[in-house]
């Protein structure tokens, strides 16, 4: 194990964890683990083809019945942009970034192929196919990240674009049945602002063996992760009050918490999901 990918997982656990037993340390999980949010970036320009190498990435994940019920739209016009960064809460990164990239869950295309062929898509209608290409687009999206961080781009998804769903489809031009799941900002990360890796959950936390485990199990690791993350918090200036866990819960107190996402049943069947 390389010394930087040993000190990337110590940083994902809060120097906590033990590094596994594992020979077969490469650079590609070597990023993986150095994975962080990039929210300031560098005004300078991205290698040429960047664009291309990303959606080839892309295209390279699984898609589930080979279906590829997802789209991706490069949005470049600085108006649109600025539109586009107010929509998800005035995060200036959207506008900021060198390529600002918006995954769609693509249910439209299918359709249109099979009344093309002169068949039936009824099944389009139903949830499963929703989730179907919400998932194609979200492992499509983490190809092209692990792409462009492997050659030392900044990353930051925009999950924020879900708030204003029928505002952000009218602005980028969405037919009926076509969905913005998110959005993902690359770039040069600005070096003035450097972005640190910030810890996940304990391992025992997350991981089940056989079946689902109680609850109580996890309360020793949970408040160890509370106090890593306060100092986390309180190192990067984050103005996170309280622990991940206040933080966390606070996050679903409420249908207002959820910050326009409660509607998001309604907006989606306005947008031609019928989600039977």
């Amino acid at each position: 194990m390389s010394n930087r990918a040993l000190e990337h997982f110590g940083e994902r656990y809060g120097s906590e964890g033990a590094a596994p037993r594992f020979e077969q340390w490469n650079p590609v999980i070597e990023s993986l683990l150095g994975h962080r949010s990039v929210r300031r970036y560098a005004q300078k320009p991205l290698p040429e083809g960047t664009l291309e190498l990303l959606v080839a990435a892309a295209q390279s994940a699984p898609s589930s019945s080979n279906l590829q019920l997802w789209s991706v739209l490069s949005v470049q016009d600085a108006e649109r942009r600025r539109r586009l960064a107010e929509l998800a809460g005035g995060q200036a990164h959207v506008r900021d970034c060198g390529l600002f990239l918006v995954w769609l869950a693509d249910l439209r295309r299918l359709g249109d192929l099979a009344s093309h062929r002169g068949a039936e898509h009824e099944g389009l209608e139903y949830l499963e196919m929703f989730v179907m290409a919400v998932v194609d687009a979200a492992l499509a999206a983490q190809n092209a990240l692990v792409a462009a961080e492997s050659i030392g781009l900044g990353t930051v998804y925009i999950g924020a674009l879900r708030n204003h769903p029928e505002a952000v489809a009218a602005e980028l031009g969405l037919p009926p049945r076509v969905f913005a799941t998110f959005g993902l900002c690359v770039g040069w990360p600005d070096p003035s602002a450097p972005a640190s890796i910030k810890p996940r959950l304990p391992q025992e936390v997350v991981l089940h063996n056989e079946q689902y485990g109680a609850f109580e199990r996890s309360i020793g690791a949970l408040e160890a992760y509370d106090r890593l993350m306060e100092r986390f918090y309180a190192k990067e200036r984050m103005g996170v009050q309280g622990s991940w866990s206040r933080h966390s819960a606070a996050r679903v107190a409420s249908a207002q918490a959820l910050r326009g996402r409660d509607r998001l049943r309604a907006a989606l069947a306005s947008m031609g999901f019928e989600l039977r």
